[in-house]
């Protein structure tokens, strides 16, 4: 067993069985995937269209390709005819070019809506009220080659547990509101996509059944 194999493993045993892992591959070369698959893992996130496409086009088959980075429209095309899962939509117009390209590739594409619950201004994401009236306009429910699956956050960027958890519970709050208000005939809304490497402890014990996590499992990024 490699290093990176052990990190792997390590990581999979400390998580429980009701979370999945996207193991973070972004800035990694396609080798380190590859430790990683024939350890067994088979999700994968990336954050970069090109780079996405270059490693689908060069890996097996069966690998489960997340895009979890910001995604502009422009370039949903590129990995629409693939892509298993897309976590972070932050526009309603984001939404509405993921179903083109979807209908394109006659799929439908499993998202995430991304809410933004950080300190930071950088971060995408729709607050919670902005999500609240895209939700209740509904032209969202028009959309046949989408599936909205669930809810994708990041904490805040500090060392504030305290501050971290709260923008947690924030993301699973509003999770259990739309599940109940939106989506409760939606059997598909399921999956709340929060905690990364430095915040996964957390994260799971406020309410995330997805974790991402990159350095802890391949090292430092290779950019």
């Amino acid at each position: 067993m490699t290093d990176l194999q052990q990190r792997l493993n390590d990581t999979l045993h400390a998580l429980p069985d009701t979370v999945s892992l996207v193991a973070v591959s972004k800035f990694h070369p396609a080798e380190a995937i590859r430790e990683a698959y024939d350890a067994g893992q088979r999700v994968f996130g990336e954050s970069r269209a090109q780079e996405l496409v270059g490693k689908h086009d060069t890996l097996p088959a069966d690998i489960k390709w997340h895009f979890i980075g910001h995604l502009q429209p422009n370039k949903v095309k590129y990995i629409a005819p693939f892509v298993s899962l897309i976590h972070a939509v932050d526009t309603f117009r984001l939404l509405q070019e993921i179903d083109k390209q979807a209908r394109r590739c006659d799929r439908v594409i499993p998202c995430l809506l991304q809410l933004h619950v950080a300190a930071e201004e950088t971060k995408f994401g729709f607050t919670p009220q902005e999500c609240r009236e895209m939700l209740e306009e509904g032209d969202w429910r028009e959309m046949d080659h989408v599936e909205i699956a669930g809810i994708m956050c990041m904490a805040s960027n500090t060392d504030n547990e305290a501050r971290i958890r709260a923008d947690f519970q924030t993301a699973y709050q509003f999770y259990r509101e739309a599940k109940a208000k939106w989506f409760a005939d939606r059997p598909a809304f399921t999956l709340r996509s929060w905690g990364m490497s430095g915040d996964w402890h957390i994260a799971i014990e406020e309410g995330s059944n997805m974790v991402r996590i990159g350095s802890a499992i391949f090292g430092e990024r290779h950019y």
